[in-house]
């Protein structure tokens, strides 16, 4: 029975085809995702019974149709969704369109003025007629005298100039008015097509509804103009106190509606990304370009030290008091693909295009401190805060403002994403911790052995505590290490250093008094055929 009545509405639909429906729809909520961000809009609208258009405005300018879904009663059956952003109504425009309105508006104003002075400019006729009769009654009266005669002439030309002017003054405001009228149509007209054509993304829905009534309608979709990432506020007094952390996010939409009082759900994941199951295909080995005709000359013999870096001093000024803070008001939630922060504070994000900071939660972080130096690739130690067990505070990849001892220090890079236990975040350069690494010429030198040559290298390295508390500072430093069976190498001093004989990298634990100074020295040889030469050396 419910089929055949559908198809009998249907039919009677296409008989008896309705006008457009408009509606507009308002953002209640919003997910954002790293590239993207899933909108939730709600919208009423009455409808007949029978086959409708309804058209939903104020949806973002661009969305992926795919992902459109529409929440509606039982007793409405939504037989296409299309979006577009060129909406041409074969029927009458959409009179709320702020274009259309405007212009509507003045003409009902302008309307009323025409009236106005149409009423004016009879009642001026309606006078001069009436002089006219008066003048041919007192023509006619033969008991006035000459002078009474001339006083009745001189008032009746008197009026009856006043009036014209007055009627001739009605006629050409009268006339002023139908040529604004006449602009005024033809800019609603233009206007029209222009809010038809051109006023942002639209829901074209065709619907078939079993009851006229008032049918509320529930909108999600993805737009791909929307993106956050995180970013954090890392504070500390001392080095004896925990970190206090700011997790923050930095929100971005250009979606072309402006989100206002809207709940925001922050997602770590990706809704665009493939969601197959890799399957193994046969692995079939073949001869490929011969590795000896590919060789770079010094290429194997790179090397390379990694150590922890930050962007320096800055001039950016941060405020020491931080406004209040959601953090009672974030709940997170973490599952084996993503972390999701939802809001329940309403946002406002505009579609400008801007970042839209917003403050997630505040953490205090267990830290134990230490300094850090690689005077090889840089002449200053770094200070450390180690953070034991991070993986519970749901950190996700991001930079860092560092304020350290209440003054601005630069950023930093958070990548919770490694295997070690330990988090190590950079709180920045420690200018009171001086570092001097310099080559000792009387140790260095060339000898040349029949065939080969051999080259000895001497660092001394001089680390001096300036601060009024000791520091443990771990400083790194290293030889190179050999691919070549030519290019022999040989660590002749390195301190008690502890070495990786894999990578040549040499480390020092560090323990300095406040006004102390330490010295390490490492010295290596390098022996290989004279004939060669070795670029990175």
């Amino acid at each position: 029975m419910k089929r055949a009545f559908l198809l009998l509405l249907l039919l009677s639909g296409i008989v008896n085809a309705q006008k457009p429906v408009f509606t507009t729809a308002k953002v209640k909520a919003a997910t954002v995702y790293f590239n993207a961000a899933e909108i939730t809009q709600a919208a009423t609208v009455t409808l007949p019974a029978g086959t409708s258009e309804i058209v939903v405005k104020n949806v973002a300018d661009y969305l992926n149709e795919n992902t459109v879904q529409i929440g509606a009663p039982a007793s409405l059956t939504v037989l296409s969704v299309q979006f577009t952003r060129d909406y041409i109504s074969e029927f009458e425009p959409d009179e709320t369109s702020p274009l259309i309105k405007k212009v509507r508006d003045s003409i009902k104003l302008l309307q009323k003025e025409i009236q106005k002075t149409g009423v004016l400019k009879n009642s001026e006729l309606k006078t001069l007629e009436l002089l006219d009769k008066n003048t041919v009654v007192a023509g006619q009266n033969t008991g006035l005298s000459v002078a009474e005669l001339i006083k009745l002439a001189d008032y009746s030309k008197a009026k009856y100039t006043e009036t014209m002017t007055a009627y001739n003054a009605f006629i050409d405001r009268e006339q002023k008015l139908n040529e604004i009228m006449s602009r005024l149509n033809s800019r609603l007209e233009t206007n029209t097509k222009q809010a038809e054509k051109t006023s942002g993304g639209k829901l074209v829905l065709q619907v078939m509804n079993e009851q006229a009534g008032s049918v509320p309608l529930d909108i999600t979709y993805l737009s791909p103009s929307a993106s956050w990432s995180p970013f954090y506020d890392l504070r500390a007094e001392n080095t004896s106190g925990p970190i206090n952390m700011l997790y923050k996010a930095q929100v971005v939409q250009q979606t072309g509606i402006d989100w206002k009082k809207v709940k925001l759900t922050l997602s770590s994941g990706n809704p665009n990304q493939n969601n197959q199951a890799p399957i193994l295909s046969a692995w079939f080995l073949r001869f490929g370009i011969n590795p000896a005709l590919a060789y770079s000359p010094g290429a194997a013999n790179t090397i390379r030290i990694r150590g922890l870096s930050s962007s320096g001093y800055s001039s950016n000024a941060v405020a020491k008091s931080e406004v209040s803070t959601v953090s009672n008001y974030t709940t997170i939630n973490e599952n084996q693909l993503s972390v999701s922060f939802d809001i329940d504070i309403p946002y406002d994000v505009l579609s400008n295009g801007k970042q839209h900071s917003v403050s997630l939660k505040d953490i205090k972080l267990p830290a134990t401190y230490r300094h850090y130096a690689v005077p090889k690739a840089d002449k200053e130690a770094f200070l450390l805060a180690e953070i034991s067990d991070y993986s519970k505070y749901n950190l996700l990849k991001g930079e860092a403002n560092i304020i350290f001892e209440g003054m601005y220090i630069g950023k930093t890079f958070i990548d919770p994403n490694q295997t070690s236990d330990t988090l190590n975040l950079s709180m920045g350069r420690d200018k009171k911790i001086s570092i001097k690494r310099e080559k000792v010429v009387e140790k260095s030198g060339t000898k040349f052995l029949s065939s080969y040559k051999e080259q000895t290298f001497t660092y001394e390295t001089t680390i001096r505590n300036n601060k009024k508390e000791a520091v443990q500072l771990t400083l790194k430093d290293q030889y190179p290490v050999s691919t070549d069976k030519e290019i022999e190498v040989e660590l002749l001093q390195s301190d008690k250093a502890k070495a990786n004989a894999e990578t040549g990298v040499l480390t020092w634990e560090l323990k300095l008094a406040p006004g102390e100074a330490k010295k390490v020295r490492i010295s290596y040889k390098v022996k290989y055929p004279k004939d060669r030469n070795i670029d990175n050396l």
